[in-house]
Order: C-alpha cells, then sequence, then structure tokens
C-alpha cells in the first residue's frame, strides 16, 4: 500500500483494507499545493453553494439512473435495503435510503453504547489528548467544534468518537444509547472534505464545517454529545428526530443527503469504557470499520 493510502482495520475481517476513495485524484490536488487546485477550493468547492448545486442534481428525476450503476461497481447488499433498488425516485432518495431492521442489529446489553452511524471510527479516551490523530501535533479545540465554552466545559476531559461516512456508506444516523433529546443547533460554515486526505492537510476542517449539535440525556451515561459534520457534496444534513419525548438506543437521529460526512460523539469524563479493539486500532490512529448498532463501549457508573 501506498504511504499516502487510506487504510483502516476492519471490525467484523480483522484485517486491514485499502479505501477505495471516490474521485481520489481530484480530491489529492484540491488538498495539494498545487496553486490551482487550492484556488478551485476556496473559490468554489468549499462553498455551500457549490454542495447545494450539486445535491440538486441528485434530487432531480434523471439522477435515478446512477443508481444500478453505484450498486453494482461498490458491490452494496441490496437484501439490506427496506426497499427494492428498483423503487427509488432520485439517487439521492437512494442515497439516505432506510435498511431493513435485521441488517443493523442493536447491541442489547443494557449498559452498553453503540455506534451511532456505519463508517470508519477513531475512539480516544480523553479528548483533551486526543491530537495528531490525522495530523501529526495537530489538533482541535472543544470550544471551536461545540461554538462555545460553555457547553465544552461539559465536556473537557471526556471522551470522543469519530465517525466518518464515505459515499458508499448507509446514511442515516443513530442515538448511541437511551435518553432525552434536545434541540439541534446549527453552526454555519464551509463544506471541507472530511476524507483523510483533506484531514491530513488540515484537521481544523472537522470544526469549520457546517455542522448541528445535539445534546442528550441520558440516565447511564449522562450528557452526550452528537455533532453532525457536514462536507463537500453533502446536500443536507437532515434531522428526523422529535425533539421531547425519549429516544432508546439504536432509534434513529437524521440523515445525511448526498456525500461523505462525518458523526462525533462526545462522553463526560468517566461515563464510558470504549471497547478494547477500537482503542487498540486508535492508538496507531487506524480507523477501524464497524456498523451502526455495534458496541462502543460500556457505562462506567
Amino acid at each position: 500500500m501506498a504511504e499516502t493510502s487510506v487504510v483502516f482495520f476492519h471490525r467484523q475481517r480483522r484485517e486491514l483494507l485499502e479505501e477505495q476513495v471516490p474521485g481520489e485524484a481530484w480530491l489529492r490536488w484540491l488538498y495539494s499545493n498545487s496553486p490551482s487546485g487550492r484556488a478551485t477550493l476556496h473559490v468554489l468547492v468549499k462553498r455551500a453553494f457549490f454542495s447545494a448545486w450539486y445535491g440538486r442534481k441528485m434530487d432531480k428525476p434523471r439522477s435515478v439512473f446512477r443508481v444500478l450503476p453505484f450498486i453494482t461497481e461498490h458491490d452494496l447488499d441490496v437484501d439490506e435495503f427496506a426497499k427494492s433498488a428498483f423503487a427509488y425516485k432520485t439517487f439521492n432518495e437512494f442515497f439516505y435510503r432506510q435498511l431493513k431492521s435485521s441488517a443493523r442489529p442493536i447491541e442489547a446489553d443494557p449498559a452498553s453504547a453503540i455506534l451511532p452511524a456505519d463508517g470508519r471510527h477513531l475512539v480516544f479516551r480523553d479528548v483533551d489528548h486526543a491530537d495528531g490523530f490525522y495530523v501529526k501535533g495537530e489538533r482541535f479545540e472543544l470550544g471551536e467544534l461545540l461554538g462555545g465554552d460553555l457547553v465544552a466545559q461539559q465536556f473537557g476531559g471526556g471522551s470522543m468518537v469519530i465517525s466518518r461516512l464515505a459515499p458508499v456508506d448507509y446514511h442515516r444516523f443513530h442515538f448511541p444509547c437511551a435518553g432525552t433529546p434536545a434541540r439541534a443547533s446549527e453552526i454555519r460554515g464551509p463544506l471541507f472534505s472530511v476524507n483523510p486526505i483533506a484531514l491530513r492537510r488540515n484537521v481544523r476542517y472537522l470544526v469549520q464545517n457546517k455542522r448541528m449539535i445535539t445534546l442528550l440525556d441520558s440516565e447511564r451515561f449522562g450528557a452526550v454529545a452528537m455533532v453532525e459534520v457536514g462536507a463537500t457534496m453533502v446536500g443536507g444534513i437532515r434531522q428526523t428526530y422529535v425533539v421531547g419525548p425519549k429516544v432508546r438506543k439504536g432509534d434513529e437521529k437524521g440523515l445525511f443527503k448526498f456525500g461523505g460526512s462525518c458523526v462525533i460523539t462526545l462522553f463526560q469524563k468517566g461515563r464510558i469504557a470504549f471497547d478494547a479493539d477500537l482503542l487498540a486500532q486508535s492508538a496507531k490512529y487506524t480507523e477501524t470499520y464497524a456498523k451502526m448498532g455495534e458496541r462502543l463501549g460500556l457505562a462506567l457508573r
């Protein structure tokens, strides 16, 4: 594998794999030292109108002709889909498709939290020491991510999960534990890519991009923060949960429209013990591919 390849550990297969990045050559050009690439990134690609324009293309009826080639190219399991692959009216409708409940069983242990999304995950026991995970020596501040120090103070010294979704992944996200969710708040920002190719250039894209923040009051885990981060080509972040009523672990929270994206989950200090296999790979700065509903860790209180 090339030194700059995007490599992850597959949790079920227990092996390292190289990620096939859609548009990899284009992405490397945008986030390189090329003056033309950097100009295109900052003048056009990171702008909300660019992703909105592409998102509208994916909402047009003719975009449906992309669905079957996409399924074939990426060898998606159509048996997981909640409806036939021929039933979608647009590519976006297919992209944020629902799955059969049997496709993503929820870890049953009541003391456990689950991974909130399909994707490639990094976990950190102490967010205050979570530096260098994409770029050696670089980090971001919680206050930047959460839009202010008042909320960030609740999670100082706490634990963090970064769940990165690629375009081929299931693009709905779910609650990692039971609790009562508050209303989501939006922080506006640009739409840089969240692929490691881009984050190796500047990890702070995670705290600059448009994002939505929800606080979840959980009996077992205390306060939990979920941050959905927008990215290039993400046409939108939609919350589908109802504010007020309690939610169960694994209940759907929302969805991303077309594009790769990211969910960051924060736990307060001393509230969760992450599973050993996730910690072992993250200690080597290697993402672990796992699916929504798989165990993330256990409550410590």
